[in-house]
Parts: structure tokens; sequence; C-alpha cells
């Protein structure tokens, strides 16, 4: 493998991060990333058992709430305050003898890194923002623009804001990321590419995916190996790579309290330096932490359990499941959900479902569950290398 482009796993490769003297953390979420949840809507249609658990929730809500459940305007934030996720990440590269560079990329909006530039251990993080590009009607894609000019970060979200809002007009897509790769310092990532993000099925995603790259490829600068979805989509989006001639880089893509599985080793002394490594140079070496290596149902339910966990210790609003959820009030208004069961108290069922859930997450119940989901067989094939 070439030593430009580069792929290594910590749990085989204990020395990969000597030579270099800087961590990279791209693609992770804080409390500022709304979540969408209309993805349930999805699901029911798919899978009888879920449609029919979302009936009963919505008639319950209709009949004693008297509230409409609206899956499109309701949505989750991550756990995570920005300057907590900057610490998360920052610790776990620091952790390899490296110096770290976060690169925070809540869904459409800025806020973590103009906050986080008012303190002093983070003030020289990138304004940087997962995009979500609604695509062929159906479809959206995400794509992670990272090191925004700090001066003109509002006016790019209001353009893209726009556009998401559409309809927009044929090349509006394609002109404002022209616009983004004319900016030297920018970083273009297109994340989880391989990822059917509203079940169009296979054959869809592909033939709008092919559309997509046809278009805009040529302004995209890295695809990314996503650290939270699966050996074998990763596999996907390494062929795809490979097809396309793009490079790869990391994203972890963390919504809870893990830290990011994948990270970008370097020797980059800032982050545009870093940029230009990846845009001009064509460098890449991805380091896969050794929490990949876990069975991936295994640890897409402990990503579940930090977001429906309570957090005490964190900020007021942050610290229950359900202060961190919000639907439409009676007025339209999104409110946390907290505030919208009678008497600010949990319905029983709500408590119990709950309960069940945090059952599989106890010790004997999680242990057995990561023996049965054990990927062993995957591990050898890691990314076909």
């Amino acid at each position: 493998m070439s030593q430009l482009r580069k792929i290594s796993y910590l749990w085989k490769d204990a020395e990969a991060p000597d030579s270099y003297v800087t961590g990279v953390s791209l693609h992770s979420h804080t409390n500022q990333s709304r979540e969408t949840l209309d993805f349930l809507e999805a699901l029911g249609k798919r899978i009888g058992w879920i449609d029919r658990t979302l009936a009963r929730f919505e008639r319950r809500a209709s009949n004693r709430y008297q509230l409409r459940l609206n899956y499109a305007e309701a949505y989750w934030t991550p756990p995570l305050t920005p300057k907590l996720a900057f610490d998360l990440e920052s610790g776990q590269i620091a952790k390899l003898g490296l110096r770290p560079l976060v690169s925070l990329t809540d869904h459409d909006n800025i806020h973590a890194p103009m906050l986080l530039r008012t303190v002093a251990s983070a003030r020289h993080i990138p304004v940087s923002v997962e995009w979500s590009v609604p695509y062929g009607g159906d479809q959206s894609f995400h794509l992670g623009i990272h090191n925004l000019p700090s001066e003109t970060g509002g006016s790019w979200m209001q353009a893209f804001a726009q556009f998401t809002a559409g309809p927009a007009s044929p090349g509006k897509l394609t002109e404002l990321l022209a616009a983004l790769h004319a900016l030297p310092n920018v970083l273009i990532v297109f994340n989880h590419p391989m990822w059917d993000l509203y079940m169009v099925g296979a054959a869809r995603h592909a033939a709008l995916l092919r559309h997509f790259m046809a278009e805009n490829g040529r302004y995209l600068h890295a695809l990314e190996l996503n650290g939270l979805r699966s050996w074998k989509e990763n596999r996907s989006v390494r062929a795809m790579a490979r097809e396309s001639g793009k490079l790869l880089i990391s994203g972890g893509d963390r919504h809870g309290m893990e830290p990011n599985a994948n990270i970008n080793l370097t020797n980059a002394a800032s982050f545009t330096e870093f940029v230009h490594q990846i845009r001009y140079e064509g460098r890449s070496h991805v380091l896969f932490m050794p929490q990949y290596a876990e069975p991936f149902k295994h640890r897409v339910l402990r990503s579940t359990l930090d977001v429906i966990r309570d957090y005490p210790e964190f900020p007021q609003g942050s610290r229950r499941w359900d202060e961190r959820v919000y639907h439409p009030g009676a007025a339209g208004i999104p409110t946390p959900v907290a505030e919208l069961w009678p008497g600010k108290v949990t319905p029983q069922y709500i408590r119990l479902l709950l309960r069940g859930v945090r059952l599989l997450g106890s010790r004997p119940v999680s242990g057995s569950l990561r023996r049965a989901w054990s990927e062993q067989g995957e591990l050898q094939l890691a990314l076909g290398e």
C-alpha cells in the first residue's frame, strides 16, 4: 500500500502512530446537532412490528396529550456539550502521544466551533459542519465541510440552508460545491457515501450515487471511512475510492460517549496544513482505533444506550434523555418532551420501555450479546488490503 495513502489498525500495529506528531479527529457531533426522527416513519413502512408500535404511540399521544406525533419536526440531540466533545476527542489522541486537532461537524450548524473559539484550549478549532444535502427527491447525502473561513461561515450556512429548503434550480448544488472548492483551505468530504439514509433501496441509492458523483465528484476531496458504519460498508467505500480515484479519510461520526473509532495521522502543525496534505499532496493515513474491532451491533447498542442514559453531572438541559429529545408542542414550537409530559412526569410505559432497552447494556446481558455478535471473520478481512 502506498505510504501516501495508508490504513492502519491500532490493535494490529501499535507502533503506527510513532512516526507522527499529530492526530486528527474528523466528523463528530455535540448537543448542538439536531438528529432527525423522520427515519422512524420509513422504518415503520418496512418493518411491521415497528409500524404497529409507532401506531400505538401515536394513538396514545393523541388521546392523552392531544398531540399528533410529527416525526419530521421532532429531533434529538447528542448528550455531549461542545467542550465535553472536544475534550473527549482530544483526550483519545493525546493518549497516543500525539497533538490533537479536532473538527466537530454538527448537522447543518456551526454553533459548536463558534462557541469553542471563545475557549482558550480550543480557540484554533476549524469552523466545520455536516451539510445534509437533499438529492434526487427522495435521498440525502451528507458532506463534511471543514475549515470554512471564520468571517464568511455564517453566510455559507445561509446558502446551505437556502438550498436545503429548496427546491433549488438545476445545477445550484454543483455551483455551491465549485465555490467551496475554490476556497484553497476548505476540505470537502463525502461522509458515509454508501449509507442509504432514507432507505430508498440499493438500486435506487446506487443510481443516485453515480449521478451525484458524475455531477459533483470533481469538487469532492475525499471519501470517508466511517467509524460508526460496518466493515462491509467501508469495504464498499474503499472500492468506490479505487474506481473514482478519490482519497480515503477518517470520520468517526461519534454521537455518544465513545470517542471516534478512527483518526488521521499526520505531521501537520495546523488544520489548514492538514487540509493541504489531503487536497494537494494526496496524503492520508487512516488509523482505526480498538473500538472499531468491537462487534458492530454491540457498538450500535452502546451508542443507543449513551443517547437514552441520564447524566446528572452534565449541565442542565443535557442531563436527562427527555431533555434532549424535542417535539413540537401545542403552539408548534420544538419543546423538550420532558416539558410535554402531563405534570412533567415521564409516563410509566415509556419508563418500562427504556428499562428494557437499558437492561441490554447490563454486564451479563451485554457480555452475552457481544459474544453472539463476534465478528472475527470481519476482523481477518479488515478492509481488503
